[in-house]
């Protein structure tokens, strides 16, 4: 089955533009997830919104709240909500090139795949990467996407384009007020150079394959015998 667009739209780098199409580049199909059944009948269990003094709640008497402080909220309506809601304009505006060690690694977040939506758009899409590709520079660019500005890094990978999801400044936390409390020690140079040595000797290519979540293989396993009518056995350690 072929992958639907997360976004389409139009990629634009000054007087040269196409439309193209962002296409998440991971997914959560490995996850193990769990629904939440009655123990007699394997009903799945509803979850009704519930006052904690009135009971059961309406869902037309459910409205949003930001809580400023402990227990106090600003409520906005839908239309409020709607008036700030920024215009989605399917437009990836190019508006500045970086090198890619300019980014800290903190900031890039989802990983996406960028490609010419339609075979029309494949000359003015390649002109672009190539662009890219020749001068090794990251583009950087915004976009709307689920009502929210996300700004973007465009980096050419084989024949199309990887865009990552940049984190905003203030998601990103100073590591000083972290790494601040850490004692400046000096070890000996004798310790860090046995660290050296098994270092060197666990150094090898990476190979994704072998990190798998051993935890989810584990869970698959036990479902699987589960539904064989087989007895649960524990997992070595």
């Amino acid at each position: 089955m072929a992958a639907r667009p997360t976004w389409q739209g139009y990629l634009r780098l000054s007087l040269v533009s196409c439309p193209v199409a962002l296409y998440t580049a991971t997914q959560r199909t490995s996850d193990v997830s769990f629904n939440m059944l009655h123990r007699q009948t394997l009903n799945r269990i509803r979850m009704i919104p519930t006052d904690p003094e009135t009971g059961p709640v309406d869902p037309a008497d459910i409205v949003k709240g930001y809580e400023v402080e402990k227990g106090q909220y600003v409520v906005v309506t839908e239309d409020e909500i709607d008036n700030v809601r920024l215009d989605t304009t399917r437009t990836l505006d190019i508006e500045r090139f970086v090198d890619a060690d300019d980014i800290d690694r903190l900031y890039w977040n989802d990983p996406y795949f960028l490609a010419p939506d339609g075979d029309m758009a494949a000359e003015a899409f390649t002109v672009i990467r190539q662009a890219m590709e020749k001068t090794g520079k990251i583009a950087l660019g915004r976009l709307v996407m689920h009502q929210r500005e996300r700004l973007m890094a465009l980096e050419p990978r084989d024949r199309g384009i990887v865009a990552w999801s940049l984190r905003s400044n203030n998601e990103v936390r100073d590591a000083d007020d972290v790494f601040s409390h850490i004692p400046a020690l000096k070890p000996s140079a004798a310790m860090v150079e046995i660290a050296e040595k098994i270092i060197g000797q666990q150094e090898g290519p990476f190979d994704p394959s072998q990190f798998n979540d051993r935890y989810e293989d584990a869970l698959r396993a036990l479902i699987a015998e589960k539904q064989k009518g087989h007895g649960v056995k524990t997992v070595e350690a």
